[in-house]
């Protein structure tokens, strides 16, 4: 599994990472692990996965994290999340 981290202020990137994770664990279990290293590199508190933020991760495989999901105050407009590359599941 491969996911893409963005930071990004005024629609211009300031950061970002890629997350590869080729371990036997769950989906969810990889996706967590991954935005704790991302906000590890990006020296970040964990946001808070809010509903609407679940919803669309769910629907793209990709969200936001606005101010609202950090508990410290942040000083970009949003760190985004997306998925490049899932597991092969069929090997």
């Amino acid at each position: 599994m491969r996911i893409w981290f963005k930071i990004w202020k005024n629609n211009h990137l300031l950061e970002d990472t890629t997350i590869e994770d080729a371990r036997a664990e769950t989906r969810t279990h990889k996706i967590f692990d991954a935005l704790e290293q991302a906000c590890m590199e990006f020296d970040l508190a964990k946001p808070i996965w809010l509903d609407h933020t679940i919803s669309e991760f769910k629907k793209h495989a990709k969200a936001r994290f606005t101010k609202d999901c950090f508990m410290e105050e942040i000083d970009f407009d949003y760190l985004e999340i997306q998925v490049l590359e899932e597991d092969d599941l069929f090997i």
